[in-house]
């Protein structure tokens, strides 16, 4: 029995095994970060924004267009008229008078309005000179970009969260099958005593009986802590984006709670610096002001360009005496199109009202989540110390009881609740103190540490 109590010391200073900033656990957040598939698609959506962007810086550079263009045509309306009737006869009489033939005679006009076998080959030109869509539209997208870069780092901060409550749902099923293992050698322990002492016949065949229905009943335990373990190893692989059951390694040199903790004002006061949530508040509603002067611009300022044509242009496709250039420079200004531009400044207005609403709303949430999270880490704290406490004397308790069972003073009933005792109460140790992890995780979490 000296070595079971060895074990059973053994266990006991296991739960006492230090894991806070573990390096094992801190890999795998990194990983997690790295392989995530949706953080992947986060990454993507950013990807997005970042196009988005280039299309609007696009707009401020020259739009240069190669536009040739062929016509065949037959039928349909037709330019007539009779330049020749009124023309020929005063020539022909010119003619005579001056006894030469200077002045030919002229055909009627009778062409096609649709150009028939007509080309105009041409290079086109225009550059922005001022346009406040262009100018506020690229300051939109920039800002739509830090808002979802901080979208990403609120993800981050929640898969970090995630995985971490994985690992630790992961140690505390491992913890639990170790802690039944050890008590099964108690159990087979007891077996061999009982088997001894009914050959002295000191006690009965039932005393064997009954005590290999307790291993039974551990042995199916056992299977449901099992069943824990792997799906729990599956839910962290997944988060990390690897197989479903590859290995885990377990961090056994790092893993205690914290024993102090900031204070809950300088907590909330944290969390309301480092969440990205309001980041990303503060970013949208930049966007949606920049809206309004976009809106408040293009209503009352004209947009200008300059540009031009150049190329060939005839019939036929001869390039000969064709070429020709236009330089142009234009505004366009909408003087009145139905209030619709008061309409999207008074529409940007109210979006940018309801983010401010918004973010008000999300700011009393964090600070309600700080609050809860903080709460219940003194309580899971204050629980983990009560059951500490109840496994001391639980262990003793079980000494005391298989000390007098070997002398033959107490049921065999007797020492079956004592050890069962000790192994509730190290499951309630490793549950509380796993949740404490937990607990820890999640305020670093809403303060986002």
């Amino acid at each position: 029995m000296k070595r079971i109590y060895f074990i059973l010391f053994l266990l006991a200073m296991s739960m006492c095994i230090k894991a806070q900033h573990s390096p094992i656990l801190e890999e795998y957040v990194q990983e997690g970060l790295r392989n995530n598939l949706a953080l992947k698609q986060e990454n993507l959506e950013i990807q997005k924004v970042l196009e988005n962007i280039q299309q609007a810086k696009a707009l401020f550079y020259p739009r240069v267009t190669f536009a040739p263009t062929y016509s065949l045509a037959a039928g349909g309306r037709r330019l007539q008229f009779p330049v020749g009737d009124l023309l020929n006869p005063v020539y022909s009489t010119l003619n005579k008078m001056t006894q030469t033939s200077v002045f030919p005679q002229i055909a009627n006009v009778d062409e096609l309005l649709a150009p028939n076998n007509f080309h105009d080959t041409k290079i086109s030109v225009q550059y922005s000179i001022y346009n406040p869509e262009i100018q506020y539209n690229y300051l939109i997208q920039k800002t739509l970009l830090t808002a979802q870069e901080a979208k990403k780092k609120v993800y981050e901060n929640e898969l970090r969260y995630t995985i971490e409550g994985a690992y630790y749902q992961y140690l505390q099923a491992a913890e639990a099958i170790k802690i039944f293992g050890n008590a099964q050698k108690t159990l087979n322990e007891l077996v061999r005593l009982n088997q001894k002492l009914v050959n002295n016949n000191v006690l009965t065949k039932d005393a064997v009986i009954g005590a290999e229905y307790e291993i039974s009943k551990l042995n199916q335990q056992v299977a449901v802590a099992t069943k824990n373990r792997e799906t729990a190893k599956a839910y962290f692989n997944f988060l990390l984006n690897k197989e479903l059951d590859a290995g885990i390694v377990v961090d056994s040199t790092n893993l205690s709670p914290l024993a102090s903790y900031e204070s809950l004002d300088k907590l909330s006061a944290s969390a309301l610096q480092n969440r990205q949530e309001l980041n990303q508040l503060d970013q949208s509603i930049l966007a949606s002001k920049t809206a309004i002067t976009l809106q408040e611009r293009a209503a009352k300022r004209p947009s200008i360009f300059i540009g031009g044509n150049t190329g060939f242009q005839g019939f036929g496709y001869t390039f000969s005496q064709q070429a020709y250039g236009v330089a142009q420079l234009g505004l366009t200004w909408d003087l009145f199109k139905g209030y619709e531009r008061k309409s999207k400044i008074q529409g940007a207005k109210i979006q940018t009202e309801l983010l401010k609403t918004k973010k008000l709303e999300v700011e009393k949430q964090i600070e309600l989540q700080v609050t809860q999270a903080f709460l219940e880490l003194q309580a899971t704290h204050e629980n983990l110390r009560l059951v500490q406490d109840g496994v001391n004397k639980a262990e003793n308790y079980f000494k005391v009881i298989d000390s007098r069972y070997r002398n033959n003073n107490v049921l065999y009933i007797e020492w079956v609740k004592a050890q069962n005792e000790v192994v509730t109460a190290q499951l309630q140790q490793s549950l509380a103190r796993f949740d404490v992890l937990i607990k820890e995780s999640l305020l670093n979490k809403v303060t986002a540490q």
